[in-house]
């Protein structure tokens, strides 16, 4: 029996496609009834850092199609090594059953994340692995017979994810606000923010003083909390904030004294993004806990990754009857493709300088964006390795932002896309966070578009 026709042409323009797209698609993270008015941008391929419309239009991709693309779209490395996959296995069961590219997939996690993470659970997205991680620490807790640690601590600005256990531990009202009847209640603690610092307080004075609070929070509830989950140097979807490694190193130890997890979240941080392959590296510490999806596969396919150690592991390894097993699955566990391109991604940070390559990518970026230091209307310039953040506000002094009503980024997402570049803000943070295969023309190109776009935003 064949299957009906479409009678949607063979090749269509931008006007065809979003006409098509607008009857029957609703899109994530999008208001649709905006699209009244702003264009839906219908792409058709891809070439390193440049996303092309139907219509021919180039569009460089400031924001690596949100955080995933590390070297570039249609990498004819990663093409291959999915085309190769595809050609011997796409999926099989995973409970009961293995394949080799999940196993080197492992082996390699294992081999390049910080010492004593040797277990791999896969997953699917990065708010999947958070789910497996607070899971998995929870239940960790009850086979060692403390069921009363039920609570988790996160930091004030935090964002971890969509689903319900990733969304109770963050804390953008944004996105929390709503679904806060269906959510369990975090323990907050005050973000090691730089930029929420008193006058004249360095970033490792924050972090210091944040540790303060930190403690004096596990003092009063380490015994109900199973672990601090936090996204380590940058909390990117809560504006791009960042902080000094200094606090990662006091966690870690606070943790340890107090006998909760330390999950790491560096689904967007993680693969070189903040100038070492994970940002976890700057503080010399080891999570119990560390959640990876995003660049891990190159931006190509979704692909989750929760590593933990040993001694987790060993609290759920006993007979069946003895009911400890973490039964969490996912249909599409350690998918072969996904696995397969990951391996090709991380074969390429082997073959490539990719951290130095970036380091000095980072220091072009920088260098540009010197001058927006002294805009009338920029209350922070920030950076950390290929992440850079501007913050937009009504008045400079006092640090008074625009009304979120007024939707000041948006203007500067529109001036992009008019002028060849996706830029994305998080309401009034104009970021940066490109491929790794951006040359310094191309940050040119993107900062120069923000700066006219950011004159645009704020006349």
């Amino acid at each position: 029996m064949s299957l009906p026709s479409s009678d949607a042409p063979a090749l269509a323009g931008n006007a065809a496609l979003a006409a098509r797209d607008l009857r029957h698609v609703w899109h994530p993270c999008t208001q649709m009834h905006d699209h009244e008015s702003i264009p839906m941008v219908p792409i058709v391929r891809g070439e390193g850092a440049w996303l092309i419309d139907a219509d021919g239009r180039r569009y460089l991709d400031g924001v690596s199609s949100w955080w995933t693309n590390l070297f570039g779209h249609a990498n004819p490395r990663l093409a291959a090594a999915l085309a190769d996959q595809a050609q011997r296995l796409e999926h099989v069961i995973f409970a009961g059953f293995t394949h080799e590219p999940a196993i080197e997939l492992a082996e390699e996690l294992v081999r390049i994340t910080p010492p004593g993470l040797d277990r791999v659970f896969f997953a699917d997205n990065g708010s999947a692995a958070v789910e497996v991680a607070l899971k998995m620490s929870f239940h960790y807790w009850l086979n060692r017979g403390h069921g009363e640690k039920t609570r988790f601590i996160a930091l004030t600005g935090s964002y971890h994810g969509e689903t319900l256990g990733a969304l109770s531990v963050s804390d953008v009202a944004l996105y929390r606000k709503t679904y806060a009847p269906l959510l369990l209640t975090p323990i907050l603690a005050p973000s090691p923010d730089a930029y929420e610092g008193e006058p004249g307080e360095t970033p490792a004075q924050v972090a210091a003083r944040r540790l303060v609070a930190l403690r004096a929070l596990l003092e009063r509830h380490a015994h109900e909390t199973c672990a601090v989950i936090v996204e380590p140097l940058v909390q990117c979807a809560g504006g791009m904030r960042m902080y000094h490694p200094d606090y990662l190193a006091g966690l870690r130890r606070l943790c340890d004294e107090f006998e909760v997890h330390f999950i790491a979240d560096e689904i967007a941080v993680g693969f070189g993004r903040t100038g070492t392959l994970f940002a976890c590296e700057q503080a010399a510490v080891a999570p119990d806990f560390m959640c990876l999806s995003k660049g891990l596969t190159g931006g190509t396919l979704p692909l989750s990754a929760v590593l933990t150690t040993e001694a987790v592991y060993a609290a759920f390894y006993a007979e069946y009857s003895a009911g400890k097993a973490f039964l969490h699955s996912h249909s599409y566990t350690g998918n072969p493709l996904a696995c397969r391109v990951a391996l090709e991604t991380l074969a390429i940070f082997r073959d490539e300088p990719v951290l130095e390559r970036n380091r000095a990518l980072a220091g072009h970026l920088a260098q540009r964006l010197v001058p927006l230091r002294d805009h009338r209307h920029v209350a922070d310039v920030r950076q950390t390795g290929m992440i850079a953040a501007v913050e937009l506000v009504a008045d400079k002094c006092s640090r008074t932002p625009w009304p979120a009503a007024e939707r000041r980024g948006m203007r500067v997402y529109l001036h992009g896309l008019q002028h060849g570049a996706l830029l994305r803000p998080l309401g009034n943070v104009v970021y940066f966070m490109p491929p790794y295969v951006v040359t310094t023309g191309e940050i040119d190109h993107l900062v120069d578009v923000a700066v006219a776009g950011i004159e645009r935003a704020v006349a």
